[in-house]
């Protein structure tokens, strides 16, 4: 088991890594909501598509460096990538730098579920693109039993999210290890596992600074997503989706809790609040401003 090497000495960093932007159906991804409502929250295009963002969090924690999520990397052929208008001038590369770090430097890839923009970046082709290897290749990459299982045995619903190239050679690296289950896995790093999006999808909960923050994955993919009914078409079991963001918007209301957002285009964190007519947002900051 890897343990936290929590150095006492050493003040914990947190940095926002945008490997870009994607674009997906509005309809998918606000699923009941009417177009009239969530058109006017993020406007489509002509093919009624959306621009999301492929925003992962990097933990800087003395001799260890953690990356949650790895975004959608660049395996697939042209006809794949042009299902999903890939835009803007980040990348994983650049958003690592900016910070003064590589990808030999991660430690510890932390993937949150394995559909392709979560995981896609793990693998990468070989200088001769005949072969794959890890993108990462001094990581841990870890995942869990249950979800693993699931994305190589993928229902019909998932299985155009769950690809081969960016899974098995996972296993055939020697990098993967599982996660145990739900609860704290480390001093000050606490998961959620939920159902509702995919099979046992993690959300981490991490001690940072004088707060916590949740990294919200799927189960809160924007902040346009903060209301409880507003669930993706994407998501498995939509009533789950809904209890268990009650839960976890619930904790993160009451504790001021910063919740940050993996696929919303423009915001990065935000604070929520209980009010009578539910949980609304109530703050939107940038990570570097907590």
């Amino acid at each position: 088991m890897y343990f936290w090497q929590n150095n006492l000495d050493f003040v914990m960093k947190l940095y926002s890594i945008n490997t870009g932007h994607f674009k997906l159906d509005g309809g998918a991804m606000f699923g009941v909501v009417p177009k009239s409502i969530w058109n006017k929250l993020n406007p489509a295009d002509e093919n009624n598509m959306c621009s999301w963002a492929m925003r992962c969090l990097l933990i800087e924690d003395g001799n260890r460096l953690f990356l949650i999520d790895t975004g959608i990397g660049n395996k697939q052929d042209e006809r794949f990538f042009s299902f999903y208008y890939l835009h803007g001038n980040d990348t994983l590369d650049k958003s690592l730098a900016k910070y003064g770090f590589h990808r030999n430097d991660i430690t510890d890839v932390f993937l949150t579920h394995l559909h392709f923009d979560h995981c896609g970046g793990v693998i990468e082709w070989d200088e001769t693109k005949t072969d794959f290897r890890p993108a990462f290749p001094n990581a841990v990459v870890w995942t869990n039993a249950l979800h693993w299982h699931a994305a190589i045995n993928p229902n019909p619903r998932e299985k155009a999210s769950f690809l081969k190239e960016n899974i098995l050679p996972i296993e055939e690296s020697g990098q993967l290890q599982f996660i145990g289950g739900p609860g704290e896995w480390m001093p000050g790093w606490y998961n959620y596992f939920v159902n509702g999006h995919t099979d046992a999808m993690m959300i981490p909960r991490i001690k940072y600074k004088n707060t916590e923050v949740i990294f919200m994955a799927d189960l809160v993919a924007s902040s346009h997503h903060i209301k409880i009914p507003y669930v993706m078409g994407y998501d498995i079991r939509p009533l789950d989706v809904m209890r268990e963001k009650q839960e976890v918007l619930g904790y993160a209301s009451a504790n001021q809790t910063v919740l940050f957002f993996e696929h919303d285009p423009l915001i990065e964190c935000a604070y929520v609040a209980e009010t009578e007519k539910g949980i609304i947002l109530k703050e939107t900051f940038r990570l570097d401003e907590i």
